[in-house]
């Protein structure tokens, strides 16, 4: 195992800054997620990382060592990629040990760890078949072996799921949290998929332009994101935001005013008020927050709960309604969110303000 840590780390392709002078530092044994949407620098954050894109600026440490010049196969980690990248031609086993290939171990020593890697995986009555007998979820288990063969100091995985179906996903998810758990090795995911972050990470990266907005548990992002896009972007579904405005005071929002809160605290102004669907809630009591009446415009029915997206006050929101509880498209609804369920952001500058 091994820290990692990330110090003004910048890639520049010509012109054209890609990873903006990021500074991290990634515990031993912990599992860290960067999540943001395509072209945010994820991506090339981790092949920095791996030594496959070279170091424009800055400096990465691994167990307390400058890699910088290394060579990818000096810095002993593994990266596990989307395609999965393993040989057609070979059987399971051969897959699985070629990261041994140049190994200065015995024939025996080899067999055994790929032995040991099919029977943590579940590859054990696999070994002598060949990829396309096998299924996607599969697949990318011989090439997770693959990486664990080498006992490497970090394991590094590039958007590994994207091209498994949505239950095979979240099958997958939970086959490599266990095995992080089983071997305590550090580990560097990317992701686009806010689900996958949340639910695998110790600690979550939020990047945007390059650049990090947000590090934190997955919980500290949900409760307290500190701007506008890290709000919507963890959670789903995404957070409600509705234009609004503090005057004297009040909060005045989707037709609604609210002036017993802390508002006066933020000053006047335009503000962007936020409140996530599972607190804004059909037939509920406001209980001094937030109610709003719209015409529904759409329903899904999730069978525990139900989405409904109303037309309210100029803007479209979505709200959750209990249990089997469908409302009629076109009907009107009144959805309510308790005290401490609304999130304020400055208008301009899109920044947190703080929580009502």
């Amino acid at each position: 195992m091994a820290r990692i840590e990330l110090q003004g780390l910048t890639k520049r392709y010509g012109r054209l800054t890609a990873v903006q002078a990021i500074d991290l530092a990634i515990d031993d044994g912990e599992f860290v997620v960067f999540v943001g949407p395509s072209g945010c620098g994820k991506s090339t954050t981790l092949r920095m990382i791996a030594g496959l894109e070279d170091i424009s600026d800055g400096t990465l440490r691994i167990g307390g060592e400058v890699v910088n010049q290394r060579e990818p196969k000096q810095r002993n980690i593994a990266m596990v990629f989307q395609n999965y990248a393993i040989y057609p031609h070979m059987t399971v086993a051969q897959n699985i040990g070629f990261g041994l290939y140049t190994a200065r171990l015995s024939r025996q020593e080899k067999q055994k760890r790929i032995e040991e890697a099919a029977r943590i995986l579940g590859l054990e009555d696999l070994l002598d078949r060949r990829p396309a007998a096998l299924s996607g979820g599969q697949r990318q288990r011989v090439a997770i072996g693959r990486a664990m063969v080498r006992n490497p100091v970090a394991f590094l995985f590039d958007e590994p799921l994207s091209n498994l179906d949505a239950q095979l996903r979240s099958a997958m998810r939970i086959e490599i949290k266990r095995l992080h758990q089983r071997l305590g090795t550090t580990v560097v995911y990317v992701t686009h998929d806010q689900v996958e972050a949340m639910t695998m990470a110790d600690r979550i990266v939020v990047m945007r332009d390059g650049r990090i907005l947000q590090v934190g548990t997955p919980v500290e992002l949900y409760e307290n994101p500190v701007d506008v896009f890290t709000a919507r972007f963890i959670g789903s579904p995404a957070m409600n935001l509705m234009p609004g405005a503090v005057e004297e005071g009040v909060l005045a929002v989707a037709g609604a005013r609210l002036p017993e809160t802390n508002a006066a605290s933020f000053g006047d102004g335009g503000v962007l008020v936020g409140v996530r669907p599972h607190d804004l809630v059909v037939g509920a009591e406001s209980d001094g927050g937030l109610s709003i009446s719209g015409v529904v415009t759409a329903v899904e029915p999730l069978g525990a709960e139900t989405l409904v997206h109303l037309a309210a006050g100029g803007v479209e929101v979505v709200a959750t309604a209990p249990g089997r509880l469908v409302p009629a498209v076109d009907s009107t609804v009144t959805a309510s969110a308790a005290r401490g369920a609304l999130y304020l952001f400055d208008a301009g500058s899109e920044r947190a303000l703080g929580r009502l």
